[in-house]
């Protein structure tokens, strides 16, 4: 088999000659230089995109973990209150007991609303 048969040139001819000179004296080298730049450019810009996007999970991830927090922190008292009241023999009538239990319930209501809202607006 010819060396140009293996180049995948149909064969002999001035244009191969000309391709296999090309090949071995690098005057091809600045196209391939371009090339390996363009390539370079577009892999570092989806690196930056990428690197973006995780960062941007990373901060709703800390902002839904904060809101789940302080949402403990301010239940606290509330549960606090029922369960003193409750084991101190009150009614569960009462009006302050009846509050409590109306936060206890409400706030993790409105922060699921708030989370699901977020990772609704998020998807869409």
């Amino acid at each position: 088999m010819t060396s140009a048969g293996m180049s995948g040139n149909a064969g002999p001819g001035p244009k191969s000659d000309q391709d296999l000179l090309g090949a071995l004296t690098g005057t091809e080298a600045a196209h391939e230089r371009a090339v390996a730049y363009r390539t370079r450019r577009v892999v570092a810009a989806s690196l930056g995109v990428m690197q973006e996007q995780k960062a941007g999970r990373r901060r709703t991830r800390s902002l839904a973990l904060v809101s789940i927090l302080l949402v403990i922190l301010a239940m606290g008292p509330f549960i606090w209150r029922v369960a003193d009241d409750v084991i101190g023999g009150e009614r569960w009538c009462d009006m302050a007991t009846q509050t409590s239990l109306w936060v206890c319930i409400l706030l993790p209501a409105v922060l699921a609303a708030a989370l699901v809202a977020g990772w609704l607006r998020r998807e869409l």
